[in-house]
C-alpha cells in the first residue's frame, strides 16, 4: 500500500508499475509534451516538466521506496513525519535530510495539504543544504535518451530528433539539451517555409474566386509520438486584381517540425489567356490584318475580359504596332477593386511572303 499515487497519476500508471512500464510511460509522455512539438502550447511544457520531475523519483527505486512510504509532502519535506522504517537519517535514503532548499513544482494538486506550495529548482540530486534538488527537465529528458530511452519503440528517429542524438542512445553524439535554468533550451530551428505554385486563369484573377485546396501533412500522434500523415482543407481565396508572385499564406499547417509547424505560401501563377497579355493592370489584345486590309480599311468585333463587346474599324490604311486603347476595361486592383487599367488593342500586319511580277507592277502603280 503507498502513501499516494500523485506521481503516478502524472504518468498514468499503477503504483505496482514495472520499472519497464515507468520508462514506456515517460517515454509517451515525453514525446507529447515536449516542448519543441507544442511551440505554442505553454501548458504542454509544465506538463512535460512535471512528467520529467515523477520520473526522477521514480526510475530511482530508493527515491520510489520512501516515496511510497511516506507520500510526495514528507518526500519533499526532507522525510519528516515518516515512518520509522523509511530509512536513513531524519527519513531521507542517502542523508537527504533538513528538507529541500527549493521543492517540486508545476503539478496541480501535488502541492500538498494547507497552504503550501512546492516551486521547480534545479539542480542536481543532493544539491544545497544536504537536501534533494531536482534536476532540469530536459536534461533528465536528455538523459534517458542516453541510457536507451530510444530503443523501445519503432519512432527512435523522433526521438532522437528531440533529444539530439542517433537513435542507438548511449555515448557518441553531444545532447542539444543543457543545464542552463528553468525555462532555458538550446536553441531550435527556425520553421520552415513551404512555397506552392498556385496557377489560375485570368478570369479567376480578374472576378476573384475561393478555391479548396486539399493537403497532406506530416504530424506526430498525441498519444504514441509517431509520425503520421493527415489529409488538411485549406479555405482559400483569390481576390479580384491579384497578380503573378502574390504569395496567398497560411501559419502553421504544413508538415509538424521540431522547431514548429510548417508555413506555408501559395505563389499564383497567371495561365496563358488565348486572347490577352496582361501588363500590371493592363490588358493588351492583338488584332492580325492582311496587307490588304491594313491597306484599305477592316472592322472587328472586339470582346473584352467582363464579355462586353466593342466594334473597332479603320477605312484607311494602318500601319503595324497601330493601337487603340479603351479606358478601365482592363483588370482590377486587388485593393482599389473598384479601380480598372485599360484595354489596348494592338494591330499587328501580316505580309505576303511572295509577289509575282504582275502584282509587283499593279502596285508599282497604285502605289
Amino acid at each position: 500500500m503507498v502513501a499516494d499515487t500523485k506521481l503516478y497519476d502524472v504518468l498514468g500508471i499503477s503504483p505496482t508499475a514495472s520499472q519497464d512500464e515507468i520508462k514506456k510511460a515517460y517515454r509517451k509522455a515525453a514525446l507529447k509534451n515536449h516542448p519543441d512539438k507544442n511551440i505554442d502550447n505553454p501548458s504542454a511544457g509544465e506538463k512535460f516538466k512535471e512528467c520529467s520531475q515523477a520520473y526522477e523519483i521514480l526510475q530511482d527505486p530508493e527515491k520510489r521506496k520512501l516515496y511510497d512510504q511516506v507520500g510526495l509532502d514528507n518526500f519533499l519535506n526532507g522525510g519528516k513525519g515518516a515512518p520509522p522504517d523509511a530509512g536513513g537519517g531524519d527519513g531521507m535514503p542517502g542523508g537527504f535530510a533538513g528538507g529541500m532548499p527549493g521543492s517540486f513544482g508545476g503539478m496541480p494538486g501535488i502541492g500538498g495539504g494547507g497552504t503550501r506550495s512546492f516551486h521547480f529548482t534545479t539542480g542536481g540530486p543532493g544539491g544545497g543544504a544536504g537536501g534533494f534538488s531536482f534536476s532540469n527537465p530536459e536534461s533528465i529528458f536528455a538523459d534517458f535518451f542516453k541510457q536507451g530511452g530510444a530503443g523501445m519503440g519503432d519512432d527512435d528517429d523522433i526521438f532522437a530528433q528531440f533529444a539530439g542524438g542517433s537513435s542507438g542512445g548511449g555515448g557518441g553524439e553531444r545532447s542539444r539539451y543543457r543545464d542552463s535554468g528553468v525555462g532555458r533550451r538550446a536553441r531550435t530551428p527556425e520553421v520552415t517555409t513551404v512555397e506552392k505554385p498556385l496557377p489560375l486563369t485570368l478570369e479567376e484573377l480578374f472576378n476573384g474566386t475561393k478555391k479548396k485546396m486539399k493537403i497532406k501533412r506530416k504530424t506526430y500522434d498525441d498519444g504514441s509520438g509517431k509520425r503520421k500523415v493527415e489529409d488538411k482543407i485549406l479555405d482559400m481565396v483569390i481576390k479580384p486584381g491579384y497578380k503573378a508572385g502574390t504569395k496567398i499564406k497560411f501559419k502553421g499547417v504544413g508538415d509538424q517540425e521540431e522547431g514548429g509547424t510548417q508555413d506555408l505560401h501559395f505563389i499564383v501563377q497567371e495561365k496563358p489567356h488565348e486572347l490577352y497579355k496582361r501588363e500590371d493592370a493592363d490588358l493588351r489584345m492583338f488584332v492580325e490584318l492582311d496587307l490588304k486590309e491594313a491597306l484599305t480599311g477592316w472592322t472587328r468585333t472586339i470582346p473584352t475580359i467582363d464579355g462586353k463587346k466593342f466594334t473597332l474599324s479603320k477605312s484607311g490604311p494602318t500601319g503595324p504596332g497601330y493601337t487603340e486603347t479603351y479606358p478601365h476595361q482592363g483588370m482590377p486592383s486587388s485593393k482599389k477593386p473598384t479601380e480598372r487599367g485599360d484595354m489596348i488593342v494592338e494591330v499587328k500586319v501580316k505580309f505576303p511572303t511572295s509577289l509575282t511580277v504582275a502584282q509587283k507592277s499593279h502596285l508599282r502603280e497604285i502605289l
